[in-house]
């Protein structure tokens, strides 16, 4: 499960920084500016927000390591920023991995938001769970650079 579990990260890293490239061709008021159809958020916050979902889950909730502060979007200014940001998130994921080895389908008690009682969850399904949440979000933030004016470019796990 290990080496399954590398080389699912590795093309979850590939798909985001065909996207984070892309983003780095999108001009800096672009990137920032608040897009109506998607709450008046930017590019830059579904970003920041995406990186902070896998220290949440895996981090605090799995890992049970204290609570860090969400970083502000206007603390993250541009895309070398993010990528610093989702360097946190890849050494956070190498740390799951290891920690969890071995143990992907063991029940993990999950302290959930509006939840009374922890929720058991296992490793695999916490993992799955910030994976997919990425890939939700990065198809919105290629739907909100097209309202900008933007074609957005490939950025699946499968590239053509």
């Amino acid at each position: 499960m290990e080496a399954a579990f590398s080389q699912q990260y590795e093309l979850v890293r590939s798909a985001r920084a065909a996207l984070l490239d892309y983003c780095a061709t999108l001009s800096p008021a672009h990137f920032v500016a608040p897009v109506a159809a998607f709450n008046h958020s930017s590019i830059r916050d579904l970003l920041v927000h995406m990186a902070a979902c896998y220290d949440f889950w895996l981090g605090q909730s799995a890992l049970q390591r204290p609570a860090r502060p969400r970083p502000a979007p206007e603390t993250v200014p541009d895309v070398a920023a993010l990528r610093r940001l989702f360097g946190e998130a890849d050494a956070l994921v190498a740390d799951f991995g290891q920690h969890f080895a071995g143990r992907w389908l063991e029940p993990v008690p999950v302290a959930v938001p509006r939840q009374r009682v922890p929720q058991p969850f296992s490793p695999l399904h916490l993992f799955t769970h910030v994976i997919t949440h990425e890939f939700h979000h990065k198809g919105q933030v290629l739907s909100m650079s097209r309202q900008l004016g933007y074609t957005p470019v490939d950025t699946d796990a499968i590239r053509t």
